[in-house]
This record gives C-alpha cells, sequence and structure tokens, in this order.
C-alpha cells in the first residue's frame, strides 16, 4: 500500500467575506474563492488538472471548467461525507497526484447556508436520508441539531458532562472570533449567556448551534515536489484518513452514540504522520455543535472517552493554552463553510498569517471533519 505521507501540500488557500445574505450564487462563491486560491499559491486557472466539488452542493465539475476556462482537467471527483467532505477531498486529491492522474488540484466550496435555505432542508440532501426517514423522521426528528441531541444527551447521562462544559467550547470559540475580522459573531459570549440561552434541541442551546451563512473557501493542493517552486511556502500534509461510524446510520440505534467516525481515522492519521498528540501545536474541530468538539477531542486521543468536559475546562483550548481550538472562531462563531474555512485558517496559522490569533511558533496541526450521521476525517499539516 503506498502512502500517502508528505506526497501532497496544500499551497494555495482562498476565501471570500462571511456574511449573511451574499446576493451571490454559490458558484459565484465558489469562483471567488478558488481565483483567489489559485493566485495565492502563483498559479493560473489553466494550472488546475484535478477539482473536487462539494457533492451536496449545486455544481459540478464542468461548473468549474467553463467558470475558470479550464482546457485540461484530468480528474473530477466527489466525496460525499458532509461536512467531512473537505479533508476526505484532499486524501483523494493526493491520491490523484501519487498515481500520476494530476497536479494541482481544487477543492472550492460555496455556500448560501442563511439566504439559500434552511438548516431543515439540509437532512435531504445528507446520503443516509432514507435510514433517518425509517427512525428519526416519524418522532420529528428533522434538523442536524435534533438528529445529534441524543449524542450529548447519552454523554451526560453516562459521564456527567455538563452544559456549561459545553458552554467553555462556545465562550471560548467565540472569544477567538473576536480577533477574526472575517468572522460574523463580534459580541462577547460569557457562560452565562450560553446558559441563559433557548433551549434548541435538549441539551443544545442556542449558543451550542453552528451558524447559518453565506460563503466560499477553497484550497490547492499539490504535489510535494511541484510545490517547492509555488508562490508561497507549502504546508505538507503529513498524515490523512477518513473513518465512517458504526452500523446503523441511523444515530440512535448504534450499541454507543458517543463514538464517530473520527474514532477510526484518527489512528491511521497519526500512524501516517508518525507524530503524537503532544507534537500538535494548535487544532481546527469542526463544530457544527459545541458536542461535536467535545467527543471528537476523545475520539482523537487527547483524552480518555468520558474526559472531554473536564478536558475543554480553564482555558486549555483557548489562545495560550495547551491546545488552542477553532483560532478563527469556527462554525460557531466565524461561519459555516462546512468546515473549509478550519482547513484554510490551519494553512494561515501554520503560515504565520493568523493575525492577531496566531499561535506562536505552530508547526504541527491537526484539522478534523465531521459530517452527516457521524462521518469523520482527520488531516495533520506541517510547516
Amino acid at each position: 500500500m503506498v502512502s500517502l505521507r508528505e506526497r501532497g501540500a496544500i499551497t494555495g488557500i482562498g476565501e471570500t467575506a462571511y456574511m449573511r445574505g451574499s446576493g451571490k450564487t454559490p458558484l459565484a462563491l465558489q469562483i471567488e474563492a478558488s481565483l483567489k486560491a489559485i493566485a495565492d499559491a502563483g498559479l493560473k486557472p489553466t494550472d488546475i488538472d484535478g477539482v473536487l466539488p462539494y457533492a451536496t452542493g449545486d455544481s459540478v465539475a464542468e461548473d468549474i471548467i467553463t467558470c475558470l476556462g479550464l482546457n485540461d482537467l484530468r480528474f473530477s471527483a466527489t466525496t460525499p461525507m458532509g461536512g467531512a467532505s473537505c479533508i476526505a477531498a484532499i486524501q483523494a486529491a493526493i491520491m490523484a497526484i501519487v498515481t500520476g492522474v494530476a497536479n494541482h488540484v481544487l477543492i472550492p466550496m460555496g455556500r448560501n447556508g442563511f439566504s439559500g435555505g434552511r438548516v431543515g432542508s439540509r437532512v435531504q440532501d445528507v446520503p443516509q436520508f432514507r435510514v433517518v426517514g425509517q427512525f428519526e423522521m416519524p418522532l420529528g426528528a428533522i434538523a442536524p441539531a435534533q438528529l445529534y441531541a441524543p449524542m450529548a444527551r447519552r454523554h451526560m447521562e453516562l459521564y456527567g458532562t455538563t452544559s456549561r462544559q459545553l458552554g467553555e467550547i462556545a465562550v471560548t470559540t467565540r472569544a477567538h472570533a473576536l480577533l477574526n475580522d472575517n468572522a460574523l459573531m463580534k459580541k462577547p459570549l460569557t457562560i452565562e449567556e450560553h446558559q441563559d440561552s433557548r433551549i434548541i434541541s435538549d441539551p443544545f442551546r442556542l449558543f451550542d448551534c453552528c451558524l447559518e451563512s453565506d460563503g466560499g473557501a477553497a484550497i490547492v493542493v499539490s504535489s510535494a515536489e511541484r510545490a517547492k517552486d509555488l508562490r508561497k511556502p507549502p504546508i505538507t500534509v503529513m498524515g490523512i484518513a477518513e473513518g465512517h461510524p458504526d452500523s446503523p446510520s441511523a444515530i440512535t440505534q448504534r450499541p454507543d452514540m458517543t463514538i464517530i467516525g473520527v474514532a477510526k481515522a484518527a489512528p491511521r492519521a497519526f500512524e501516517m504522520a508518525g507524530v503524537t498528540h503532544a507534537d500538535i501545536d494548535v487544532a481546527e474541530i469542526y463544530d457544527c455543535f459545541t458536542f461535536v468538539v467535545l467527543c471528537q477531542l476523545e475520539d482523537l486521543g487527547f483524552c480518555k472517552k468520558g474526559e472531554g468536559g473536564s478536558f475543554v475546562e480553564n482555558g486549555r483550548i483557548a489562545l495560550g493554552g495547551e491546545l488552542p481550538v477553532n483560532t478563527h472562531g469556527g462554525l460557531l462563531s466565524q461561519a459555516h463553510i462546512i468546515g473549509m474555512n478550519h482547513i484554510v485558517e490551519l494553512v494561515k496559522q501554520l503560515r504565520g498569517e493568523a493575525g492577531k490569533a496566531q499561535v506562536k511558533d505552530a508547526e504541527i496541526g491537526l484539522v478534523t471533519g465531521y459530517g452527516d450521521m457521524g462521518d469523520g476525517s482527520v488531516a495533520i499539516l506541517r510547516r
């Protein structure tokens, strides 16, 4: 089996302004971000010979070909894993690069999560919709908050995790967003405000839930060799993996609702990278809900199952803490761009371009994706 270790690198990043009500189509947002990412890499659009559009978006490879004027696209694919898609797409891109199919692969993301459709309609795009339709929907669960809430409640019952501990994640992430000019949420958040916010789906309160937002982000993945000659220092992919949750797809029917796909992907990514958890300087953890961050920290191996609540307390995941998490504000307070903004932020951190939120001497970082009914993806990057 061919190892993907250090065979590919992220060479370009781009993002639009994040907002509520863009007035642009998702495709226009993708193209805007893509042109920025291609220019950031020091490439021309015609240098792109691979593209991985978002599987449940409304754009396909032919749209990218037309809008960017591509004449020699050799590789296209999709990775239908919801919020785990972007990192899974990096893995697919590197596989195409290693096999000689492509040299520079564009991974674009653009969405109108606020102005183009509300979150309840999102479930109908999920590949596992038929299973949700059999078990959860007859009971009225149609939105992600309702589908994931039983996971969090089960964790609380088993391990004593509290709503205030979930609030630590929301408050810390908001503090990081205040340092980011391209973040939607600009008002400080306290634990008391988190606790006073209304229940959305028990145990999730308003501030446990991610934003609905518009915007675009994109990256370019290149071969390690070609990356050396491009405009910016390459950010090398040391280890990468995807993982899927145990059967069945219906969350409430699983033997253990508190274990997700990241638990399978993490050991593979760390083994490929050849690093330990102590080597990680900064982590961008997919945060559609606060509990999903806590659960991933456990399944990644930063703490044992059931210890996530205490792990996130006392500033451990804040800037200056042991493991700074979501330094850009994340989906909770920056914007919901299906996790592509997490990848962009980690590249900025490792380049030393993260501005006020820069983690000092960040050399190795980790980024995750979480999607649909528990799909997971992990990438470990270095400068």
